[in-house]
């Protein structure tokens, strides 16, 4: 494990009788841009934050690069953050700002590799400018920039298009993209299931404080792929679906059928229609890592409920 840039392990965190982090254990191997995803209040931040120091943990433990995390770790400085809101000095500019946080560890700002930071954040001349001037993504930006300085070799980032206009999430979702093709190691969270599916090759899903499952990206929406179907004979549709090797159920969801795949593939459905003499109006995929998430997270609330909690 001296080489995994985060290992948590039966990591949990309590907030009087509330449990906010309950026995959460998952890595994330050098190069991966790993996603945390769950629903709002699922314990994403309380877990990274216990990740990088700033919480001390109930129980179990958080490594980086295979050394227990405590406060002022020597392993700290090989990690760039932006937890939460990215924060400022609203009256300086944007490089004062940088040199600030930076030169508050007790470092020159000359070891800083400010220049490598900026032109990945692509900030351009709006770094002289005072932050107070700036927008949400242009200090989410700067933000991005700050985590940089030093070249880490992990990047931690909470919801990092959170409070963003659609414009503002695609920049900065390629500008993540940009910082894991240089090489480092990234986990973000986020509770937007495309934003994970676009941005990153692993995700560990959360609900209620727990891990309900982890993989690839690819390996998450494999198990929740399905694909949306409108007929002229919804009913006798659902019966010749429902036979075919590979469908796991078939959902009516007027005015069209919800068809749940293990194997199937669209143009075999389309063909079986066809074949049985049913009319096919339309025929496409649903998002599948929504469909993949909101089927774990039901088993999770079902486990849940079973368990008496």
């Amino acid at each position: 494990m001296v080489d995994t840039p985060v290992a948590i392990e039966d990591l949990s965190k309590s907030y009087g009788t509330v449990r906010a982090v309950d026995h959460l254990s998952f890595s994330v191997e050098a190069g991966q841009v790993c996603g945390l995803l769950g629903p709002n209040g699922a314990g994403k931040t309380t877990a990274l934050r216990m990740l990088v120091g700033l919480v001390r943990p109930t129980g179990g433990e958080t490594r980086l690069f295979g050394q227990r995390v405590t406060a002022g770790a020597r392993e700290l400085r090989r990690v760039g953050t932006m937890i939460e809101h990215a924060s400022f000095v609203p009256h300086l500019n944007g490089i004062d700002n940088l040199r600030l946080y930076w030169e508050a560890g007790g470092d020159r700002f000359a070891d800083a590799d400010v220049d490598r930071a900026l032109a990945v954040a692509g900030l351009g001349d709006a770094i002289k400018r005072r932050v107070k001037t700036y927008s949400q993504g242009m200090r989410q930006r700067l933000g991005i920039a700050r985590s940089l300085l030093g070249n880490p070799e992990l990047l931690v980032y909470d919801e990092p298009t959170n409070g963003l206009d659609p414009q503002e999430m695609r920049a900065v979702r390629a500008l993540i993209r940009r910082v894991a093709d240089e090489g480092h190691t990234v986990l973000l969270s986020s509770h937007i299931l495309s934003e994970v599916e676009q941005v990153c090759s692993h995700a560990v899903v959360m609900d209620r404080g727990r891990h309900v499952a982890a993989g690839t990206v690819a390996e998450l929406v494999a198990s929740g792929a399905s694909a949306y179907v409108e007929v002229d004979d919804p009913s006798r549709a659902t019966s010749v679906l429902a036979a075919l090797s590979g469908v796991e159920a078939v959902v009516d969801e007027a005015p069209g059928l919800v068809v749940r795949l293990a194997g199937a593939t669209r143009p075999e459905l389309v063909a079986a229609l066809v074949g049985a003499g049913i009319g096919v109006q339309t025929v496409t995929s649903r998002h599948a890592l929504e469909e993949a998430f909101l089927g774990l997270v039901g088993e999770e609330t079902e486990r849940h409920i079973g368990e008496g909690a």
